[in-house]
Protein backbone atom coordinates (compact mmCIF):
# COMPACT_ATOMS: atom_id res chain seq x y z
CA UNK A 1 0.00 0.00 0.00
CA UNK A 2 3.00 2.35 0.25
CA UNK A 3 2.88 5.34 -2.03
CA UNK A 4 5.94 7.41 -2.80
CA UNK A 5 5.84 10.94 -1.47
CA UNK A 6 3.70 13.37 -3.41
CA UNK A 7 5.86 15.80 -5.37
CA UNK A 8 5.29 19.54 -5.42
CA UNK A 9 6.88 20.06 -8.81
CA UNK A 10 9.63 22.58 -9.49
CA UNK A 11 10.24 21.27 -13.04
CA UNK A 12 6.89 19.77 -13.98
CA UNK A 13 7.67 18.28 -17.40
CA UNK A 14 10.97 16.81 -16.22
CA UNK A 15 9.34 15.22 -13.18
CA UNK A 16 6.46 13.96 -15.33
CA UNK A 17 8.95 12.33 -17.70
CA UNK A 18 10.71 10.69 -14.75
CA UNK A 19 7.39 9.31 -13.49
CA UNK A 20 6.48 7.93 -16.94
CA UNK A 21 9.82 6.13 -17.16
CA UNK A 22 10.23 3.71 -20.05
CA UNK A 23 6.58 3.52 -21.09
CA UNK A 24 6.01 4.18 -24.79
CA UNK A 25 3.30 6.58 -25.91
CA UNK A 26 1.08 3.88 -27.43
CA UNK A 27 0.91 2.19 -24.03
CA UNK A 28 0.01 5.36 -22.08
CA UNK A 29 -3.63 6.33 -21.45
CA UNK A 30 -4.28 9.87 -20.23
CA UNK A 31 -7.65 10.39 -18.54
CA UNK A 32 -9.06 13.88 -18.28
CA UNK A 33 -12.40 15.70 -18.32
CA UNK A 34 -13.83 18.29 -20.67
CA UNK A 35 -12.56 21.20 -18.55
CA UNK A 36 -9.05 19.93 -17.90
CA UNK A 37 -8.67 18.85 -21.52
CA UNK A 38 -8.70 22.52 -22.52
CA UNK A 39 -6.93 24.11 -19.55
CA UNK A 40 -4.22 21.64 -18.53
CA UNK A 41 -3.73 18.85 -21.07
CA UNK A 42 -1.78 21.13 -23.49
CA UNK A 43 0.84 21.61 -20.76
CA UNK A 44 1.33 17.84 -20.42
CA UNK A 45 1.55 17.44 -24.17
CA UNK A 46 4.78 19.45 -24.03
CA UNK A 47 6.32 16.15 -22.96
CA UNK A 48 7.71 14.22 -25.93
CA UNK A 49 6.67 11.03 -24.14
CA UNK A 50 2.98 11.99 -24.49
CA UNK A 51 2.91 13.24 -28.09
CA UNK A 52 1.02 10.22 -29.43
CA UNK A 53 -0.53 8.78 -26.28
CA UNK A 54 -4.16 7.72 -25.94
CA UNK A 55 -6.51 10.32 -24.45
CA UNK A 56 -9.78 9.49 -22.69
CA UNK A 57 -12.11 12.43 -22.04
CA UNK A 58 -15.17 12.19 -19.83
CA UNK A 59 -17.74 14.84 -18.90
CA UNK A 60 -16.70 17.23 -16.12
CA UNK A 61 -18.52 17.46 -12.80
CA UNK A 62 -18.85 15.23 -9.74
CA UNK A 63 -22.24 13.99 -10.92
CA UNK A 64 -20.33 12.22 -13.73
CA UNK A 65 -18.20 10.26 -11.24
CA UNK A 66 -20.48 7.29 -11.77
CA UNK A 67 -20.62 3.73 -13.06
CA UNK A 68 -21.46 4.88 -16.59
CA UNK A 69 -18.24 6.90 -16.79
CA UNK A 70 -16.25 4.02 -15.32
CA UNK A 71 -17.65 1.72 -18.01
CA UNK A 72 -16.68 4.29 -20.65
CA UNK A 73 -13.08 4.25 -19.37
CA UNK A 74 -12.87 0.44 -19.15
CA UNK A 75 -14.35 0.14 -22.64
CA UNK A 76 -11.76 2.51 -24.11
CA UNK A 77 -8.91 0.69 -22.37
CA UNK A 78 -10.14 -2.68 -23.61
CA UNK A 79 -10.79 -1.57 -27.19
CA UNK A 80 -7.44 0.20 -27.50
CA UNK A 81 -5.16 -2.58 -26.40
CA UNK A 82 -4.41 -1.71 -22.78
CA UNK A 83 -2.61 -4.48 -20.90
CA UNK A 84 -1.55 -5.02 -17.30
CA UNK A 85 1.73 -3.30 -18.24
CA UNK A 86 0.01 -0.13 -19.45
CA UNK A 87 0.20 3.21 -17.65
CA UNK A 88 -2.74 5.48 -16.89
CA UNK A 89 -2.23 9.17 -16.10
CA UNK A 90 -5.18 10.86 -14.38
CA UNK A 91 -5.10 14.59 -15.09
CA UNK A 92 -7.64 16.65 -13.21
CA UNK A 93 -9.25 17.35 -9.87
CA UNK A 94 -10.59 14.90 -7.33
CA UNK A 95 -13.32 13.59 -9.59
CA UNK A 96 -10.77 12.44 -12.17
CA UNK A 97 -8.24 11.01 -9.72
CA UNK A 98 -11.03 9.16 -7.85
CA UNK A 99 -12.62 7.55 -10.89
CA UNK A 100 -9.34 7.18 -12.77
CA UNK A 101 -7.69 5.43 -9.85
CA UNK A 102 -10.74 3.17 -9.49
CA UNK A 103 -10.81 2.30 -13.19
CA UNK A 104 -7.05 1.64 -13.31
CA UNK A 105 -7.10 -0.43 -10.12
CA UNK A 106 -9.86 -2.71 -11.38
CA UNK A 107 -8.97 -3.04 -15.09
CA UNK A 108 -7.26 -6.42 -15.56
CA UNK A 109 -6.98 -6.49 -11.74
CA UNK A 110 -4.88 -3.38 -11.72
CA UNK A 111 -2.61 -1.30 -13.93
CA UNK A 112 -0.05 1.30 -12.86
CA UNK A 113 -1.36 4.84 -12.58
CA UNK A 114 -0.10 8.35 -11.88
CA UNK A 115 -2.17 11.27 -10.58
CA UNK A 116 -1.49 14.76 -11.89
CA UNK A 117 -3.59 16.98 -9.67
CA UNK A 118 -4.79 20.20 -11.30
CA UNK A 119 -6.98 21.59 -8.49
CA UNK A 120 -6.12 22.55 -4.94
CA UNK A 121 -8.84 20.28 -3.57
CA UNK A 122 -7.58 17.32 -5.56
CA UNK A 123 -3.97 17.99 -4.55
CA UNK A 124 -4.52 18.00 -0.80
CA UNK A 125 -7.35 15.48 -0.69
CA UNK A 126 -8.29 12.97 -3.39
CA UNK A 127 -4.99 12.55 -5.25
CA UNK A 128 -3.04 11.28 -2.24
CA UNK A 129 -3.75 8.45 0.16
CA UNK A 130 -4.92 5.67 -2.14
CA UNK A 131 -8.69 6.06 -1.89
CA UNK A 132 -10.45 5.59 -5.21
CA UNK A 133 -14.12 5.35 -6.06
CA UNK A 134 -17.32 6.43 -7.73
CA UNK A 135 -20.66 7.72 -6.50
CA UNK A 136 -23.58 5.29 -6.49
CA UNK A 137 -27.30 5.63 -5.74
CA UNK A 138 -26.82 9.25 -4.75
CA UNK A 139 -24.12 8.43 -2.17
CA UNK A 140 -20.60 9.84 -2.33
CA UNK A 141 -17.81 7.34 -3.12
CA UNK A 142 -20.06 4.40 -2.29
CA UNK A 143 -18.10 2.00 -4.56
CA UNK A 144 -14.29 1.96 -4.55
CA UNK A 145 -11.02 0.37 -3.52
CA UNK A 146 -7.87 1.34 -1.63
CA UNK A 147 -5.15 1.49 -4.28
CA UNK A 148 -2.43 4.17 -4.12
CA UNK A 149 -1.06 5.90 -7.19
CA UNK A 150 2.55 5.14 -8.10
CA UNK A 151 3.22 8.89 -8.24
CA UNK A 152 1.31 12.06 -7.42
CA UNK A 153 2.53 15.22 -9.13
CA UNK A 154 1.31 18.65 -8.07
CA UNK A 155 1.98 21.67 -10.28
CA UNK A 156 0.84 24.71 -8.29
CA UNK A 157 0.82 26.81 -11.48
CA UNK A 158 -2.35 24.94 -12.48
CA UNK A 159 -4.12 26.48 -9.46
CA UNK A 160 -3.77 29.96 -10.93
CA UNK A 161 -6.59 29.14 -13.36
CA UNK A 162 -9.00 28.28 -10.52
CA UNK A 163 -11.78 30.70 -9.66
CA UNK A 164 -12.07 31.94 -6.06
CA UNK A 165 -14.74 29.38 -5.14
CA UNK A 166 -12.69 26.37 -6.24
CA UNK A 167 -9.56 27.70 -4.56
CA UNK A 168 -11.49 28.08 -1.30
CA UNK A 169 -13.01 24.64 -1.73
CA UNK A 170 -9.54 23.11 -1.78
CA UNK A 171 -8.37 25.23 1.12
CA UNK A 172 -11.06 23.66 3.32
CA UNK A 173 -9.18 20.35 3.35
CA UNK A 174 -6.03 22.23 4.37
CA UNK A 175 -7.99 23.73 7.28
CA UNK A 176 -8.96 20.21 8.32
CA UNK A 177 -5.36 18.97 8.12
CA UNK A 178 -4.21 21.87 10.29
CA UNK A 179 -6.87 21.11 12.91
CA UNK A 180 -5.67 17.51 13.29
CA UNK A 181 -2.00 18.51 13.26
CA UNK A 182 -0.63 21.32 15.44
CA UNK A 183 -1.58 24.75 16.72
CA UNK A 184 1.32 26.19 14.74
CA UNK A 185 -0.15 24.81 11.52
CA UNK A 186 -3.64 26.01 12.49
CA UNK A 187 -2.33 29.54 13.03
CA UNK A 188 -0.51 29.51 9.66
CA UNK A 189 -3.66 28.37 7.86
CA UNK A 190 -5.74 31.07 9.52
CA UNK A 191 -3.29 33.81 8.41
CA UNK A 192 -3.37 33.04 4.68
CA UNK A 193 -5.19 35.67 2.62
CA UNK A 194 -7.69 33.86 0.39
CA UNK A 195 -8.81 37.16 -1.11
CA UNK A 196 -5.34 37.85 -2.55
CA UNK A 197 -3.57 34.47 -2.64
CA UNK A 198 0.22 34.36 -2.70
CA UNK A 199 0.85 31.23 -4.80
CA UNK A 200 4.45 30.83 -3.64
CA UNK A 201 3.26 30.81 -0.04
CA UNK A 202 0.41 28.52 -1.04
CA UNK A 203 2.89 26.00 -2.50
CA UNK A 204 4.64 25.81 0.88
CA UNK A 205 1.34 25.36 2.73
CA UNK A 206 0.18 22.71 0.25
CA UNK A 207 3.35 20.69 0.76
CA UNK A 208 2.96 20.84 4.54
CA UNK A 209 -0.72 19.92 4.29
CA UNK A 210 -0.02 16.94 2.04
CA UNK A 211 2.65 15.70 4.46
CA UNK A 212 0.09 15.75 7.29
CA UNK A 213 -2.15 13.46 5.27
CA UNK A 214 0.71 11.20 4.21
CA UNK A 215 1.87 10.73 7.81
CA UNK A 216 -1.62 9.66 8.84
CA UNK A 217 -2.12 7.36 5.84
CA UNK A 218 1.26 5.70 6.37
CA UNK A 219 0.16 4.66 9.86
CA UNK A 220 -3.20 3.29 8.72
CA UNK A 221 -3.56 2.79 4.93
CA UNK A 222 -7.00 1.16 4.98
CA UNK A 223 -8.73 3.31 7.60
CA UNK A 224 -8.99 0.85 10.47
CA UNK A 225 -7.82 3.32 13.08
CA UNK A 226 -6.09 6.73 13.06
CA UNK A 227 -6.78 7.43 9.37
CA UNK A 228 -10.32 8.17 10.52
CA UNK A 229 -8.85 11.47 11.73
CA UNK A 230 -9.00 12.58 8.09
CA UNK A 231 -12.79 12.28 8.26
CA UNK A 232 -13.08 15.32 10.51
CA UNK A 233 -15.89 17.48 9.13
CA UNK A 234 -16.98 14.90 6.59
CA UNK A 235 -19.85 13.16 8.36
CA UNK A 236 -21.88 16.37 8.39
CA UNK A 237 -20.13 17.64 5.26
CA UNK A 238 -21.07 14.70 3.05
CA UNK A 239 -24.69 15.03 4.21
CA UNK A 240 -24.72 18.73 3.27
CA UNK A 241 -23.13 17.91 -0.08
CA UNK A 242 -25.54 15.06 -0.86
CA UNK A 243 -28.67 17.00 0.04
CA UNK A 244 -27.46 19.97 -2.03
CA UNK A 245 -27.51 17.75 -5.13
CA UNK A 246 -30.82 16.17 -4.15
CA UNK A 247 -32.37 19.64 -3.82
CA UNK A 248 -30.80 20.83 -7.09
CA UNK A 249 -28.63 23.48 -5.43
CA UNK A 250 -25.22 21.79 -5.62
CA UNK A 251 -22.33 23.02 -3.51
CA UNK A 252 -18.60 22.44 -3.88
CA UNK A 253 -17.12 19.67 -1.73
CA UNK A 254 -14.85 21.96 0.25
CA UNK A 255 -17.67 24.31 1.18
CA UNK A 256 -19.65 21.34 2.52
CA UNK A 257 -16.56 20.20 4.45
CA UNK A 258 -16.12 23.64 6.03
CA UNK A 259 -19.75 23.65 7.16
CA UNK A 260 -19.25 20.08 8.40
CA UNK A 261 -16.15 21.17 10.33
CA UNK A 262 -18.19 23.87 12.05
CA UNK A 263 -20.83 21.34 13.12
CA UNK A 264 -18.29 18.78 14.28
CA UNK A 265 -16.20 21.31 16.21
CA UNK A 266 -19.41 22.44 17.89
CA UNK A 267 -20.08 18.79 18.79
CA UNK A 268 -16.46 18.59 19.99
CA UNK A 269 -17.09 21.65 22.18
CA UNK A 270 -20.22 20.10 23.67
CA UNK A 271 -18.82 16.60 24.14
CA UNK A 272 -15.06 17.12 24.66
CA UNK A 273 -14.72 20.75 25.76
CA UNK A 274 -13.00 21.87 22.56
CA UNK A 275 -12.10 25.53 23.02
CA UNK A 276 -14.87 27.96 22.16
CA UNK A 277 -12.23 30.46 20.99
CA UNK A 278 -11.07 28.11 18.22
CA UNK A 279 -14.64 27.25 17.30
CA UNK A 280 -15.37 30.96 16.86
CA UNK A 281 -12.19 31.47 14.80
CA UNK A 282 -13.46 28.83 12.37
CA UNK A 283 -16.94 30.36 12.39
CA UNK A 284 -15.49 33.76 11.50
CA UNK A 285 -13.38 32.29 8.68
CA UNK A 286 -16.46 30.57 7.25
CA UNK A 287 -18.49 33.78 7.45
CA UNK A 288 -15.71 35.68 5.65
CA UNK A 289 -14.98 33.22 2.85
CA UNK A 290 -17.63 30.47 2.61
CA UNK A 291 -21.04 31.86 3.50
CA UNK A 292 -23.69 29.44 4.68
CA UNK A 293 -25.98 26.67 3.45
CA UNK A 294 -29.61 27.39 4.19
CA UNK A 295 -31.38 24.58 6.01
CA UNK A 296 -34.46 24.48 8.23
CA UNK A 297 -36.14 21.92 10.48
CA UNK A 298 -37.78 20.22 7.51
CA UNK A 299 -34.30 19.20 6.28
CA UNK A 300 -33.08 17.66 9.54
CA UNK A 301 -34.52 14.17 9.03
CA UNK A 302 -33.17 13.91 5.48
CA UNK A 303 -29.72 15.07 6.59
CA UNK A 304 -29.75 12.60 9.47
CA UNK A 305 -30.76 9.78 7.14
CA UNK A 306 -27.88 10.62 4.80
CA UNK A 307 -25.48 10.51 7.75
CA UNK A 308 -26.64 7.00 8.67
CA UNK A 309 -25.38 5.81 5.26
CA UNK A 310 -21.89 7.20 5.80
CA UNK A 311 -19.16 4.61 5.10
CA UNK A 312 -17.42 5.48 8.39
CA UNK A 313 -20.25 3.96 10.41
CA UNK A 314 -19.40 0.56 11.90
CA UNK A 315 -22.87 -0.13 13.27
CA UNK A 316 -26.23 1.59 13.52
CA UNK A 317 -24.46 4.47 15.28
CA UNK A 318 -23.16 7.47 13.32
CA UNK A 319 -19.39 7.75 13.73
CA UNK A 320 -17.55 11.03 14.13
CA UNK A 321 -13.99 12.19 14.47
CA UNK A 322 -13.91 14.88 17.15
CA UNK A 323 -11.23 17.03 18.81
CA UNK A 324 -10.62 17.96 22.42
CA UNK A 325 -7.98 20.47 21.26
CA UNK A 326 -6.02 21.23 18.09
CA UNK A 327 -4.25 17.97 17.25
CA UNK A 328 -6.00 16.04 20.05
CA UNK A 329 -7.98 13.51 18.00
CA UNK A 330 -10.81 11.26 19.17
CA UNK A 331 -12.00 8.72 16.59
CA UNK A 332 -15.10 6.51 16.71
CA UNK A 333 -17.13 9.06 18.66
CA UNK A 334 -20.91 8.85 18.46
CA UNK A 335 -23.75 11.26 19.14
CA UNK A 336 -27.47 11.00 19.74
CA UNK A 337 -30.00 12.21 17.21
CA UNK A 338 -30.85 15.06 19.57
CA UNK A 339 -27.20 16.16 19.73
CA UNK A 340 -26.92 16.02 15.95
CA UNK A 341 -30.05 18.16 15.59
CA UNK A 342 -28.52 20.60 18.11
CA UNK A 343 -25.54 20.91 15.75
CA UNK A 344 -27.93 21.77 12.90
CA UNK A 345 -29.47 24.43 15.14
CA UNK A 346 -26.02 25.90 15.86
CA UNK A 347 -25.22 25.86 12.15
CA UNK A 348 -28.22 28.05 11.50
CA UNK A 349 -31.21 25.80 10.98
CA UNK A 350 -34.30 26.24 13.14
Amino acid sequence: MNQRLTKICKNFIGELNDAIGNHSAEDIFVLTDTNTEKLCLPVLKQSEKLKNCHTIVIAAGDDNKNIESAVQIWKYLSENGATRKSLMINVGGGMITDIGGFAASTFKRGIRYINVSTTLLGAVDAATGGKTGINFLGLKNEIGVFSPADEVLINVDFFRSLDAANLRSGYAEMVKHALIDTREEWNEILKFDLENPDFDKLATLVERSVRVKERVVEQDPTEKNIRKALNLGHTFGHAFESISYRQNRPVLHGYAVMWGLLCELYLSHVRLNFAKEDLLKLKYMIKEYYGTFNIDCSDYEALFELMTHDKKNDSKDINFTLLSDIGEIHINETASKEEIFECFDFFGGC
